[in-house]
């Protein structure tokens, strides 16, 4: 875990409790026991960085705290003005509270019986033992923080004194040693930053728990630190002079970057900063009412661009992302006060991938144009359309999203299918099945489209996983019934049918529809393991060969519609999980295939009509044409049967009307499919960092490794190289040790990470450090 804070350690925990097996609902709660009441210190804190955090106890709902019945109501959303955010799972703290009193059921306080079946519909956060997380677990557990405890009385006690003071620690100051009793005591010392930066952002609720020899104390320590008095100069001084910066101002100002959401009240406080004068300006990005300017500026183009016509849309959009990226930077973006611009990175990517036409002259040309750079632009949609929680910003973007993206998507869409129906097109020839292959697990993904097959590949490689990712083409029309049996290595024993309307293709000998069980039974019949769900085959030899399904990428988008897009990221991680389960039960590879892509377009995709008289079956986007009729539409052959016709609306048109998300047509998004083979090297470089010492900003790291080409870096963020600190990337010496040098002061203090690289740019270990300060 490489969480930055605590608090940051404890919500990205609870995320990964409430991810739970394929096929499975998502909980519609996590429930946080605690018995002892440990962590009871800390919900304060902890209730300004997560809004969806909900406490057992007396009415207070402005406090988001109330009685068994008030959090049943929160959890069935019956309460608008407490519910959270529709995307959001409530979050319960049950202080004096276990989970072995829930579990207990009939025997359990009548009071507490109410929250006994969230056991069966939520998940409840706790360790991998089954028992309730302790302040002293989290710490020490390597499914946690894995930090070094001492684990006698003194350092539990001591730990649990200064959990409100650790909420706001880096926890890479606290790797690297043995923390025991004085350490943690040491935090409850006076820290005049963070006690200045509280203050500042609620002076009343500081100086009342101050009684007159603490804040006699507060004020002695600022005068000497800060040049400052807190009582005589006032709340607008400290204002003025963290807005100026200078000094230990600066430690002030980067301490408030690191950890914003711990000093809320200090944004109102920097609005009524004041320059000291016109030749001592103060730095824009500690400026808040600059920010907001510029929000309400952006926020106005924004709405603007949605109305101009393609290219000057593009060409807009593209502007205001050079002109507000800096912005993405600032404090005032991780508190949520920049939504438009953080929302510009994608709408940027967007608008350059979009005025980009592919040159092709055939629709395999077009296609592996597509699977080589086109999928950026469906990509980037999906990002900008996952960027913003409900509101007026998420519908201002939605605009924006699509007028940037449907004249792309539809013309990409036409040029496609003229292609296809060019007088010797054949689009049956482009396709081809997937086939067994021993040492091979198949995962079939559902719903998986090109733009996420790539996003899977990244992720896989993150984890050291070696990805080569390739393309299929799904058969017309792109339904599972017609797709899923050719993405199967039972499609050899499947033909075609008498006729299309249910688009299944029929098993041969038997001429049943060849539904997804007839396809399992194939399958096993040929000696092929199929996995069921949550189940991970074991590789019992190199010549086995396993078929197992996951996600539900399809499932989600025909219910949520343009909600799919704010889901994505916690699929795809769930596959890659998968993907790292199989890898480790001794699989040679996984191959990760799908039966189709499918369109997403908020707002809905453009009706056409298609009397019903002329078809057999009619889907939002193909229909069984019926007998010699002939529609106005495009018409295909089908796959399994080509002497019978499929018809499908012209560019990304819908039979239905207000369908934001569909399949089943021909589009380069429904077509091409990824086809992405993961797989571990035997050889696999392997290192361990071994030391990390700080000298100033120079940093000298040792690392134990056998394998070539070895090299270092310092990032913010692990697996992203743009995020790097050093003033270069180097190579291990034949010790096995490099000097990283920090070139910009302004990262001192900062959490960071030193991170050894494989030849191929892969990350082989990692460990947290601060830049500056010790490792």
């Amino acid at each position: 875990m490489t969480a930055a804070t605590l608090i940051d350690a404890i919500r990205e925990s609870m995320a990964a409790s409430l991810r739970g097996p394929d096929g499975a609902e998502p909980p519609v709660a996590l429930l946080w026991t605690d018995p002892d009441g440990q962590w009871r210190p800390l919900i304060p804190a902890l209730m300004k960085a997560s809004p969806e955090l909900y406490a057992l106890g007396a009415y207070a709902p402005a406090e988001r705290r109330g009685p068994v019945i008030w959090l049943k109501c929160v959890v069935e959303r019956t309460l608008p003005d407490a519910a959270p955010e529709a995307d959001a799972t409530p979050v319960l703290y049950l202080p004096e509270v276990g989970r072995q009193t829930l579990r207990a059921a009939d025997d359990c306080d009548a009071m507490l019986q109410p929250l006994v079946e969230l056991q069966y519909r939520g998940a409840v956060w706790h360790q991998r033992n089954g028992r309730d997380w302790t302040v002293e677990a989290f710490l020490a557990s390597d499914d946690a923080l894995g930090l070094d405890v001492a684990r006698d009385a003194a350092t539990r006690a001591a730990a649990l004194r200064a959990l409100p003071l650790l909420a706001a620690e880096p926890v890479a100051a606290l790797r690297g040693h043995r923390l025991e009793a004085e350490d943690f005591d040491h935090l409850s010392v006076s820290d005049p930053v963070r006690d200045l930066l509280t203050w500042m952002s609620d002076p009343a609720a500081f100086e009342a728990g101050c009684d007159s020899d603490r804040w006699a104390a507060f004020r002695d320590v600022c005068g000497r630190t800060f040049a400052f008095d807190p009582e005589t100069d006032g709340l607008r001084a400290a204002a003025d002079a963290l807005a100026a910066g200078g000094g230990k101002w600066n430690e002030a100002w980067r301490r408030f970057c690191d950890a914003p959401p711990l000093y809320l009240g200090i944004p109102a406080v920097l609005r009524t900063a004041r320059p000291k004068d016109l030749l001592h300006p103060v730095e824009p990005s500690r400026r808040p009412g600059l920010n907001d300017e510029r929000e309400d500026r952006l926020r106005a183009a924004l709405e603007e661009a949605a109305g101009l016509p393609h290219a000057d849309a593009c060409d807009r959009i593209a502007a205001l992302d050079d002109e507000h990226r800096e912005r993405r930077g600032w404090v005032w973006a991780q508190l949520g006060e920049s939504p438009c611009a953080l929302a510009l990175e994608p709408l940027g990517r967007l608008a350059r991938s979009a005025k980009r036409e592919a040159e092709a002259s055939s629709a395999k040309a077009l296609a592996a144009d597509y699977a080589a750079e086109g999928w950026r632009c469906d990509r980037a949609a999906i990002e900008a359309l996952s960027c913003l929680g409900p509101g007026a910003g998420r519908d201002l973007v939605t605009g924006v999203v699509r007028a940037l993206y449907e004249p792309w998507l539809d013309r990409a869409a036409r040029r496609f299918q003229d292609l296809l129906s060019a007088g010797n097109a054949d689009p049956g020839a482009l396709t081809s099945g997937v086939d067994a292959e021993p040492g091979v697990c198949i995962l079939f993904a559902d719903g998986l489209r090109f733009d996420l097959g790539a996003m899977l590949g990244e992720r896989l490689e993150a984890r050291g996983v070696r990805v080569r990712l390739g393309h299929r083409m799904a058969p017309i029309p792109t339904v599972t019934a017609t797709a899923k049996p050719l993405a199967s290595p039972a499609h050899a024993a499947c033909a075609g049918a008498a006729s299309a309307g249910d688009f299944y293709p029929a098993v041969s000998g038997d001429g049943k529809p060849a539904t997804a069980a007839r396809l399992r039974d194939l399958m096993a019949r040929r000696g092929i393991a199929i996995a069921e769900a949550g189940e991970t085959p074991m590789a019992l030899d190199g010549t086995a060969v396993a078929w197992m399904e996951t996600g539900r990428i399809d499932t989600l988008g025909h219910s949520l519609s343009a909600g799919l897009a704010r889901q994505i990221d916690a699929e795809i991680d769930a596959i890659a999980d998968r993907v790292d389960a199989l890898l480790a039960a001794g699989w040679r590879k996984v191959r990760v295939v799908t039966d189709h892509g499918w369109l997403l377009l908020a707002g809905g995709l453009p009706r056409v009509d298609l009397p019903p008289s002329l078809v057999e079956t009619k889907w939002s986007r193909c229909a069984a044409v019926r007998g010699e009729s002939e529609p106005a539409v495009p018409t295909y052959p089908w796959y399994w049967n080509p002497a019978l016709r499929i018809a499908s609306p012209p560019g990304i048109g819908a039979f239905r009307a207000g369908m934001e998300y569909a399949h089943g047509g021909v589009s380069l998004q429904e077509c091409v499919v990824p086809d992405l083979i993961a797989e571990r090297d035997a050889a696999t470089a392997s290192a361990r960092i071994t030391g990390v010492v700080w000298r100033g900003m120079r940093c000298r790291i040792a690392v134990e490794t056998d394998a070539p080409g070895v090299q270092v870096d310092l990032r913010l963020n692990r697996r992203q190289a743009e995020s790097s600190v050093a003033a270069a990337v180097r190579t291990l010496n034949d010790v096995g040790e490099a000097s990283l040098v920090v070139a910009d002061d302004e990262h001192e203090g900062a959490a960071a990470l030193v991170v050894v690289l494989d030849e191929a740019g892969r990350v082989l270990d990692d460990r947290p450090t601060t830049v500056g300060d010790g490792g």
